[in-house]
């Protein structure tokens, strides 16, 4: 156990169940036996968490929570028993996942810190940025309302939902969603993920996820689900209705900035803690170089390619689909190395 919290820590498969379809691009994408290539009611990979899913149903003891691979250890579990090794002073507070749509998901909002901590004792709300890995055709995503609203409006129209089931994807500001493009979805701001996107999603460590919209496909959505145990008037106030049209889509966009290029290894900042202090996210290309992982808690997705992990008596390759937590009492003790290799760096809230 001593090795296992000082080293590059990998994780079972973590398919957690939704109510929309999705994930038949993770045969190509993961390649590792584990998926047969169909859309399935488990279409998000989710990433070396300590989060457990908010669903209506459940499908093993802890649904969300990552399982260290090759043993029964819940990391949650592994936090709380060797909290000096995994994260030293720092935090580990960020929810990093995969997703993958076949239809339309409900347009939803998600609150802020402000609100979680009134409303549902939590000091986290669900900021969340979207890194578009893959498209089938005609994917789109969905960034606020097309022209001014109003709650009480909205409220309406979210009963009309009853019977037109597309009506609120016709209120919203679509755009294409292309594979490489960032986006930043602060807490407050009304967004929809189209049928067709394959997304690395890192967010605050919540599933707190308010959804105004009574169906997701055919699949009918509860007033509990809807606004996950609030009052309708209360959950409609998670909303920010003073950002629309044009302006909603310049307020998500985000572009990736250039660190550094040198010896092999480009690092790009995607999300910057001047965009958000939520969290973190930075994305390395190695062309026959590498990089020290110089700052832990992190956690390292292999995008594409294969690169070697080395260090302290430790070698292991790491190729496209894999991913790892990197613990505290690993910092700056571990190279990655690859002649063709894409990696994205995921870091927890503002640290200290």
């Amino acid at each position: 156990m001593d090795k296992l919290v000082r080293r590059p820590i990998f994780f079972e498969r973590n398919r957690v169940y939704r109510i929309y379809l999705g994930g038949a691009p993770y045969k190509a994408l993961f390649n590792d036996g584990y998926d047969d290539g169909s859309d399935n009611f488990f279409p998000e990979e989710w990433v070396a968490s300590k989060v457990k899913a908010i669903n209506p149903r459940y499908f093993g003891k802890r649904d969300g929570v990552s399982v260290v691979k090759g043993t029964d250890i819940f990391f949650d579990d592994l936090l709380r028993d060797y909290p000096a090794e995994l994260l030293g002073h720092r935090k580990y507070d960020c929810l990093v996942k995969f997703l993958d749509s076949a239809i339309r998901l409900p347009f939803q909002v998600h609150p802020t810190k402000q609100f979680s901590r009134e409303h549902f004792g939590s000091e986290y709300g669900k900021t969340e940025a979207w890194l578009i890995v893959a498209t089938r055709p005609g994917a789109k995503l969905y960034f606020g309302f097309k022209d001014k609203m109003t709650k009480d409006r909205l409220s309406a129209l979210e009963e009309v939902s009853e019977q037109d089931r597309d009506v609120m994807g016709r209120l919203l500001m679509g755009v294409d969603a292309v594979p490489g493009d960032l986006w930043l979805i602060k807490a407050g701001l009304i967004h929809a993920i189209g049928a067709g996107c394959t997304i690395i999603e890192v967010q605050e460590p919540t599933d707190f996820t308010i959804q105004p919209e009574r169906w997701c496909g055919d699949y009918h959505i509860s007033e509990e689900e809807e606004f996950i145990g609030l009052d309708k008037q209360t959950a409609l106030d998670t909303i920010n209705y003073d950002i629309y049209g044009d302006a909603a889509l310049s307020y998500a966009a985000v572009r990736p900035r250039m660190e550094y290029e040198r010896d092999g290894c480009k690092k790009e900042v995607l999300i910057g803690y001047d965009d958000t202090p939520c969290f973190a996210e930075n994305r390395y290309t190695l062309t026959g170089g590498g990089f020290v992982m110089d700052f832990a808690p992190a956690v390292y997705i292999c995008l594409d390619g294969e690169a070697i992990i080395e260090g302290e008596d430790y070698k292991r390759s790491v190729r496209k689909g894999e991913y790892f937590f990197l613990p505290y009492a690993a910092e700056g003790k571990f190279t990655v190395r690859g002649e063709s290799a894409t990696l994205i760096e995921c870091l927890g809230s503002k640290q200290d």
